[in-house]
């Protein structure tokens, strides 16, 4: 095989082995956001973040503020807190290993 062949077969498999890494639950609890972030956390509009592809630690962060009360939302606040410490650290591996 050569160098250009094996290139490419390497880039074709890139996004099965992130994908591979996707639990059930994880996949669950992130269609609920697409209504709002878009497909694979890319929004189309400028109004909504765009998810992918953000620091796993950021989405943590603001997803716990969210759910605390401590920062400003309009229904973030209301959604967040149905999400548990596992369920938010799923959904931001998710989104965080996502490309933009």
């Amino acid at each position: 095989m050569n160098r250009t062949m094996l290139i490419a077969a390497a880039l074709a498999a890139a996004p099965l082995a992130a994908g591979a890494q996707d639990s059930p639950a994880a996949r669950s609890l992130v269609a609920t956001c697409a209504s709002c972030h878009g497909t694979e956390g890319r929004s189309v509009s400028t109004e909504v973040a765009a998810l992918a592809g953000l620091p796993k630690d950021d989405i943590v962060a603001k997803m716990k503020a969210f759910r605390d009360g401590t920062r400003p939302a309009t229904v973030m606040h209301q959604i967040a807190k149905g999400y548990n410490d596992q369920q938010i650290d799923l959904v931001a591996d998710y989104f965080a290993r996502r490309p933009r």
